[in-house]
Parts: structure tokens; C-alpha cells; sequence
């Protein structure tokens, strides 16, 4: 089983190799790491894909990075595969390949964006399909069902974190299970993509600019 730890740690020589070595201890083999975002007070949120031996506990990989000084751990859930930001690239060049197919560049879009951005789903929705209706273009395999609802209006001019019991266009399913959501425009298209991330955590503010440039990407090879 492999597990998306999210921690904080110092930013300073050797603390990353202590906590690889904590969690090898306990069994734990690490399948990728990324630097989500540095601070000012000199630490880092790093996202660590670490799977672990049949019917071993996910609580002991908590267990080994509080051995470690100054480490603390931010989340854990399950998590398939490996953190990919590269494969990014490959997306953009389909994207740009189908850009006169609209439902297959967005196709091709919700299906990498999980992973590069450590969401569980991604939803593209159309503000300009319909004068009456937002109507929705592509979603990835384990995003929400279309609950039928149909929202006239959205407000996302720029990438942003949502607030799912704020905002009353958001599907009641969205929201289901403390899910984080984020949103950005995809340059001028009218169409905007919409990633959630069940049980948390909350999209931090380098992950959301990150989600707002691959949108201004997007929308200038689709314009």
C-alpha cells in the first residue's frame, strides 16, 4: 500500500536524509518526494510517496517522523502511484496536438492533472457552452458524478482556493468527505478547471499559483 505523506521540515542539510532513514526503519520504501513550498522561517512542506509492506499501519510512518527534530507531519492518505509534475509536459503536448478537439484536449488534461497536482479528481466545466447553464466538458475517473445540477454563473476570473459551503454553485458532492477544492480559469476559453482533493490537505498558496499557470498555459494553446 502506498501512502502521500505531506511534512514540514526544516530546510537544512540532512534533515530529509534523517527522515528517509526513519521511515526505512520502519519498513517504508520511498517512491518519490517533491518540495510542495518553502517558507520564510526556513522550512519546507515536502509531499513523500512511501509505500509500505502488506498489513503494515500507515500510522507508522507518523510514528517514525516524530522521531525526527522539527519534523511535523501535515497529512497522510493513500495514494497511487508517484507524485508526477513531468508528466505535465506530455500533457501540454496532446493538449496542444487536440486543440482543434476540444473534449479530447480536456480529456487529456483531467487525466494527468491528479497526479501532478496530488488531487484526487479533476472536472473541466464551459462558463460559454450555453447562455443559460455551465455545462461540464471532461472529468477524470474518480471525480464526483454530474448530479444534474446545472449553475448559470461561476466566479472564478483567477486561480483560487473554493469554499464548498460558501459558494452555492458548487455540487453538494464536491464537497463530500472535508474535500479541498481549487479552481482556475483557462486563459480566455470561458472554461475553467476545477481539481478537489478528498480528505484534504488544503491546497497551499504555491500549489494554487502552480494551478493558475498551467491554466494560463492551457488557454493561450487553446486560443
Amino acid at each position: 500500500m502506498s501512502y502521500l505523506i505531506r511534512v514540514l521540515l526544516p530546510d537544512t542539510p540532512g534533515s530529509l536524509g534523517q527522515l528517509a532513514e526513519a521511515i526505512g526503519l520502519v519498513d517504508g520504501n520511498i517512491e518519490s518526494v517533491d518540495v510542495v513550498e518553502s517558507f520564510p522561517d526556513g522550512t519546507v512542506m515536502d509531499d513523500i510517496v512511501v509505500s509500505l509492506p502488506k498489513g503494515a499501519m500507515a500510522d507508522s510512518l507518523i510514528t517514525a517522523a516524530d522521531t525526527i527534530d522539527g519534523v511535523e507531519v501535515d497529512s497522510i492518505r493513500p495514494f497511487s502511484g508517484r507524485v508526477d509534475r513531468r508528466g505535465q509536459i506530455q500533457m501540454l503536448a496532446e493538449v496542444a496536438a487536440h486543440a482543434r478537439n476540444i473534449p479530447r484536449a480536456m480529456e487529456e488534461l483531467v487525466t494527468v492533472t491528479p497526479r501532478s497536482m496530488t488531487a484526487s479528481w479533476a472536472i473541466v466545466l464551459d462558463d460559454k457552452a450555453s447562455a443559460d447553464e455551465i455545462s461540464r466538458v471532461a472529468a477524470s475517473m474518480a471525480a464526483p458524478e454530474d448530479d444534474g445540477s446545472h449553475p448559470n454563473d461561476i466566479d472564478i476570473t483567477a486561480a483560487r482556493i473554493l469554499d464548498a459551503d460558501a459558494e452555492d454553485w458548487i455540487p453538494e458532492t464536491w464537497g463530500l468527505l472535508d474535500s479541498s477544492l481549487a479552481a482556475t480559469p483557462l486563459g480566455s476559453t470561458g472554461m475553467v478547471l476545477i481539481v478537489g482533493r478528498t480528505g484534504g490537505p488544503d491546497f497551499l498558496a504555491s500549489e494554487v499559483e502552480h494551478l493558475g499557470q498551467l491554466g494560463r498555459i492551457v488557454g493561450a494553446i487553446l486560443s
